[in-house]
């Protein structure tokens, strides 16, 4: 199967999905907006305020927006003593209605108060009631332009859709995000044709409608709705014939160590007779918060992220007595059962070029304080914001020239092309050796132990059958094999997928058990 094939063959799960949350989020849309249009046309005060605040909402990225509506849903759901999903379909349909607001409230108001005054005044003369004006006169002359402001919002939200994917909905975005991280292009430009061709299609049909209501062809109007209609409702059936029954679902980060583990716990509960979904590209905060709410079944994090980020500790202890501090607080405070480490650890290492490390005779990050001053510092997108950091800066007098954030992806060729001069790294990751980069010592045991640790949801922590299934993974993954695995799929060239990159570490992992 060819990299397009591969690509394409995703494409109808994950375009149905785009569609269902799109469309819901601008129906909604619709929906608060002509209220609220025909109230701001009789009160210029409240048309100022509504206006204002859907130009307010329009200014914060639409990333930010779905970020923030996770935290408030988390609350929300504690607050309600639970029930209520903070990750997934519904923080992407609030956050991507607020986003539709604008074009579609604006163009609503200007239609209405665009009304000549002639034609209300003969709807007067004709002892129309104020709802038999607006009904028969008011919305008939303006529906063209409220038609104009609903296409402008159909493309907005069908392309912020693709940013869903961060919260954990299914969406044409998972193909872009999992291609960028992979530099795999192929899944890039097919997420992205896509999209591009969902927002044309959508908005030629709506020009359609909005042409036909222009000029009176009821039938060319009813028509286009009818085609819309129709996707939308062929969008719905798989989501209508499919089965909820031993359904799981598998989280993970935003890089491809995560994909690949992911996609080898999906290939084992494949084989138990489970149904899999992926959540890929989550946050660390999110991915933990999502899997004790019960929102993702499994997914493996990093004892030094759960110890730093969610225990708030900063304490250093031997790595067994780590994870089992990490088991007891996890099943007590979250109902989060830890199955157990796969056997190996995935650190931050600071990495420099070759040449520096001998020309600057760096060996430790003691020997890179000294020289601080001069390097640009580059990090994943969170890093410089995690606890870790805090703690290595106290340890080490580290003032770097400048600190700039990539894609985890794009860290590794900036330090090859002299971009920046120092990476905080990952040690388990094949580009490291690669390229030939040196990771100095952390002479001060500054950063904690990075076990790759699995974790269960509360309800899947009493499922046998489920960890009877994913048992044989712990302690059976060496760092290794998974620099390998990484390297696979990282590389420039003869790349392969995750799940192939799993497929093939699961083959190491049952020859080296006998299978």
């Amino acid at each position: 199967m060819t990299a397009w094939q591969d690509a394409f063959r995703r494409v109808p799960e994950l375009l149905a999905a785009h569609v269902q949350l799109s469309f819901s989020a601008l129906l909604l849309a619709m929906v608060i907006c002509f209220p609220l249009a025909i109230w701001a046309t009789r009160n210029t005060r409240v048309a100022g305020v509504i206006l204002g605040f859907a130009s307010l909402i329009q200014t914060i990225p639409a990333l930010a927006l779905l970020a923030l509506f996770y935290p408030v849903l988390l609350g929300l759901s504690a607050l309600l003593g639970g029930g209520i999903s903070a990750l997934g379909f519904l923080p992407a349909l609030m956050a991507l209605t607020l986003y539709a607001l604008l074009p579609i409230l604006r163009n609503a108001v200007t239609g209405l108060t665009g009304v000549s005054p002639a034609a209300r005044q003969a709807a007067d003369g004709l002892g129309m009631t104020a709802s038999q004006k607006l009904r028969l006169v008011e919305a008939p002359l303006a529906a063209p332009t409220i038609m104009a402001g609903i296409r402008t919002a159909a493309v907005w939200t069908i392309g912020a859709a693709t940013l869903s994917t961060t919260v954990g909905q299914a969406s044409l975005g998972d193909l872009i995000f999992a291609g960028l991280q992979t530099q795999n292009w192929t899944l890039v430009l097919t997420g992205c044709l896509a999209s591009a061709g969902l927002a044309i299609v959508v908005d030629i049909i709506l020009g359609v409608i909005e042409r036909a209501i222009r000029d009176r062809r009821k039938m060319v109007a009813w028509s286009g709705t009818a085609a819309i209609a129709a996707g939308l409702l062929f969008a719905l059936l798989p989501s209508l014939q499919s089965s909820e029954d031993d359904v799981v679902v598998i989280g993970a980060k935003g890089f491809s160590e995560q994909f690949i583990l992911a996609r080898l716990i999906g290939s084992r509960l494949e084989a138990a007779g489970y149904q899999v979904r992926y959540r890929d590209a989550l946050g660390s905060a999110v991915v933990f918060q999502a899997v004790a709410a019960g929102d993702i079944d499994v997914y493996v994090d990093y004892s030094g992220t759960i110890w730093t980020n969610q225990m708030k500790r900063d304490d250093r202890i031997v790595s067994e007595q780590m994870i089992e501090e990490i088991s007891s607080w996890s099943e007590q405070q979250h109902g989060v059962t830890t199955l157990g480490a796969l056997g190996f650890e995935n650190t931050y290492a600071f990495a420099v070029r070759p040449e520096d490390a001998e020309g600057r005779s760096l060996r430790t990050l003691d020997d890179l304080a000294l020289i601080s001053s001069e390097f640009v510092f580059g990090t994943d997108l969170e890093f410089l914001e995690r606890p870790e950091w805090a703690t290595v800066r106290q340890a080490y007098p580290l003032a770097f020239r400048e600190a700039r954030s990539f894609n985890p992806t794009f860290m590794y060729p900036a330090l090859s092309s002299g971009e920046v001069d120092v990476i905080s790294a990952f040690s388990s990751d094949g580009r490291i050796a690669a390229n030939g980069f040196v990771v100095l010592e952390d002479n001060k045991g500054a950063i904690p132990s990075y076990e790759a640790i699995v974790l269960l949801a509360p309800d899947r922590g009493t499922d046998q059958k489920l960890r009877s299934a994913l048992k044989p993974l712990v302690g059976r993954i060496t760092v290794e094999n998974m620099r390998e695995a990484n390297y696979k799929v990282d590389r420039e060239t003869d790349k392969q997928s995750p799940a192939q990159a799993a497929s093939w570490l699961d083959d190491i992992i049952r020859k080296g058990d006998g299978q």
